[in-house]
């Protein structure tokens, strides 16, 4: 068959190849990223010999894809049980976030369990890495550390060492002489994953690439290297929080909702498995302007306190500053407040965050928000042994959470016994008492925030 020649549109931002040019990219929609990459010819495939016979499903052996326990349980935890032989995983992080710390200490644990294990840095000397590994105690002798950037390299290191686990440091910073383009470009970037993860099937072989984010946060690179791989994992932090997060994005083996907690030391990374008591302020007596409630991060439920300052300003426009909060939930639960709960809230700053550096985006935190803010403007404290769920509407009902069950119960463990909810909330844990309201009106006078602050005037006896 003759074959005819066409021209190739390639984004340069995630890889799609399109027929003909187009302004906007239909895969990841970033504009004026088409660029005609040459020609391709079109020619007829005929079948050839199969690489293996198939079988009936029920004949085909699991033994070899059960997953192998890290060794850390967080990272098992997202993982969904361990490294799966010849699972390709891309961890991605901002810089400094701890992703280099973690990896440290999972190949440790590895080396201990499971054998050899290789290291390659393509961003550092081995002797850093080594550096680093001593302060943070994870050397072993079945841990091998090479400095290495062309993917033939890399190649031959594997060969040479016969490892049961790789880790790349980091997939950008490797590059291969068979292709044109930069180290971390698109055609180096799919080209070098492509070659590794044909490395990982064939030996079985689990492999770990790191990888970077963008200034937005998402993996940076080609975007058809999330699909090329079987798990994709974020770990993310707060710079001035020692709390790291394990987030999955994508699992070929497991649940992709999954989320680890890490608590990252001088001394390297520990997981914490019970990470609800970070995010909560231990005090004697009930504080005005605080409430808890409780997110799920996965399937993980966490206690979370948020805490709300109302102050008088004399500036024309009253400040709304808002910190580990959605600002534009904020803003609308504010207004809900301000409308439907009577709660004045003209010419006062709101100030609202929350502790420990989490970061509550639910909409099942919307409530105890609210009740923050309407707890500092009347300066009443809530019950110490309260627990907030709802989301609020901008009609100013409370519509009810998904596992509400699930979320009191972890509550009920740390010791609380009373639960504000919206109706419909299903059966409660033993030792947990039900307030139950229907809208935000009937919230605030089961709390007792529906009566406005008392002035200096009304504070004086009767005979003065």
């Amino acid at each position: 068959m003759a074959k005819t020649a066409r021209p190739i549109f390639r984004c340069a931002e995630c890889g799609h190849e399109v027929a003909k040019w187009f302004g906007r990219c239909p895969e990841c929609q970033a504009w004026g990223s088409i660029e005609e990459r040459g020609t391709a010819s079109v020619t007829r495939v005929v079948a050839g010999a199969p690489t293996s016979a198939a079988r009936p499903i029920g004949e085909v052996d699991i033994e070899s894809a059960r997953a192998l326990s890290t060794g850390v349980s967080e990272f098992d935890r997202v993982l969904g049980g361990g490294l799966v032989p010849g699972a390709v995983v891309l961890l991605a992080g901002e810089p400094g976030v701890g992703k280099s710390t973690l990896l440290l200490e999972t190949a440790h644990r590895w080396a201990e369990s499971h054998g050899r294990c290789l290291y390659v840095t393509g961003e550092e000397s081995a002797g850093q890495v080594r550096l680093r590994a001593e302060r943070t105690g994870n050397l072993h002798g079945e841990m091998y550390l090479a400095a290495e950037s062309e993917l033939s390299a890399l190649l031959g290191q594997v060969d040479q060492v016969k490892p049961s686990m790789l880790i790349v440091d980091s997939i950008q910073t490797m590059s291969t002489v068979s292709v044109e383009g930069v180290p971390g470009g698109v055609t180096q970037v799919r080209t070098v994953a492509s070659g590794l993860i044909a490395m990982a099937k064939e030996r079985g072989l689990p492999v770990v690439l790191v990888g970077h984010v963008t200034k937005d946060g998402s993996v940076a690179g080609p975007r058809v290297l999330e699909h090329l791989v079987d798990v994709v994992l974020q770990f993310e932090g707060d710079r001035h929080s020692s709390l790291r997060l394990l987030r999955g994005i994508k699992n070929r083996y497991g649940a992709a909702d999954e989320v680890g907690c890490f608590e990252l030391r001088d001394d390297g990374i520990a997981c914490v498995p019970d990470p609800s008591g970070l995010f909560l302020t231990r005090r004697e007596k009930a504080v005005e302007g605080t409430c808890v409630t409780v997110i799920v991060e996965g399937k993980r439920p966490m206690l979370g306190e948020v805490q709300a300052l109302v102050a008088k300003t004399n500036l024309p426009a009253p400040r709304r500053a808002v910190s580990g909060l959605d600002s534009a939930r904020i803003s609308m639960a504010l207004a809900v407040l301000e409308k439907r709960g009577k709660v004045n809230l003209f010419q006062k700053d709101v100030f609202t965050a929350t502790v420990g550096g989490m970061r509550l985006v639910e909409p099942a935190a919307d409530l105890a928000v609210v009740l923050a803010v309407a707890s500092a403007e009347r300066e009443i404290a809530l019950p110490a042994d309260l627990v907030v769920l709802g989301e609020v509407g901008l009609a100013g009902e409370i519509r009810r959470v998904n596992g509400v069950g699930k979320r009191l119960s972890e509550a009920a463990r740390l010791g609380f016994k009373k639960a504000l909810v919206p109706p419909d909330h299903g059966p409660l844990p033993d030792g947990v008492r039900a307030l139950v309201a229907n809208d935000l009106v009937s919230a605030l006078e089961l709390l007792g925030l529906n009566r406005k602050r008392s002035t200096k005037s009304e504070d004086k006896p009767e005979d003065e």
